[in-house]
């Protein structure tokens, strides 16, 4: 119980998985959450991760029950993290004249948004009880301002930082750091269908490593990498009428297939 413990969702691929590895190295026991919890097992096995080191909880973040009741198993199994990472994310394109992409809206939300507190939710108390911890909130600069297309995912990730930043004013004296990362573009299979170019497109273990960095010094917000965290600056500065201009014929993501009749 000495060994210190981090708990992930979203583990099963992308950054979650970089983010186990990375903590893993570190000496880290690992809690890893995600729906397909057979992929973090075969994960486990090739990265030689020893079975006592890495306890999985398949969950999907969107089930309130079953992700807030995997954050109680966790600490009834294996005590209370020291770092609690809310990754668990999804990117869908979306049309608001289309009706059926309401439910794309509804679902990204649940995910990015609802899911993120309902991971938080089971450690707030335990943690400030015990007078430290990180609750790590995995943004993206895409929450900087909307991009057209983007609808669902930009405002999810716009809130996920103001979500973030409330929770850290709510903890600011409890000891318990709240670290918001905003991920520029990152080589997952959550980017690898975008049609569009992806300037400082950097990998996951490179991500990872950076993000470790923040997250144990406990900083409140980083964008990674530095070059984005440029561009996310200059594009807030943009007045609306040249931001609007910019991005006029910047090619969108591909929407998700119509539901067949």
């Amino acid at each position: 119980m000495s060994t210190p413990l981090v708990f992930i969702t979203g583990a099963s691929s992308g950054i979650g998985q970089a983010l186990a590895g990375r903590f893993a190295r570190a000496g880290y026991r690992l809690a890893l959450v995600a729906r397909r919890g057979a992929e973090i097992e075969a994960w486990c096995r090739a990265a030689a991760i020893e079975p006592g080191r890495c306890a999985i909880y398949p969950a999907d973040v969107r089930d309130i029950v079953a992700i807030t009741g995997a954050g109680r198993a966790c600490m009834a199994e294996l005590g209370l993290p020291d770092v609690v990472i809310a990754n668990a994310g999804v990117s869908i394109a979306m049309d608001t004249a289309d009706f059926e992409d309401l439910e794309v809206m509804r679902a990204t939300f649940e995910t990015n948004v609802i899911g993120m507190a309902a991971t938080f939710q089971p450690f707030v108390g335990p943690m400030a009880l015990r007078g430290s911890g990180r609750l790590v909130g995995i943004a993206s600069v895409a929450g900087i301002r909307g991009l057209p297309g983007h609808g669902a995912y930009c405002a999810s990730k716009a809130a996920v930082i103001a979500y973030c930043e409330s929770l850290r004013g709510e903890l600011r004296s409890s000891g318990v750091k709240v670290v918001t990362l905003g991920p520029g573009y990152i080589d997952t299979p959550l980017t690898r269908s975008n049609r569009y170019p992806m300037p400082f497109l950097m990998s996951a273990d490179a991500f990872a490593a950076r993000a470790y960095v923040d997250i144990v010094a406990g900083r409140s917000y980083g964008v990674t990498p530095w070059q984005m965290a440029v561009v996310a600056k200059l594009l807030r500065a943009l007045p609306d009428p040249l931001f609007d201009r910019l991005l006029a014929n910047r090619p969108r993501k591909e929407r998700r297939k119509k539901s067949q009749p």
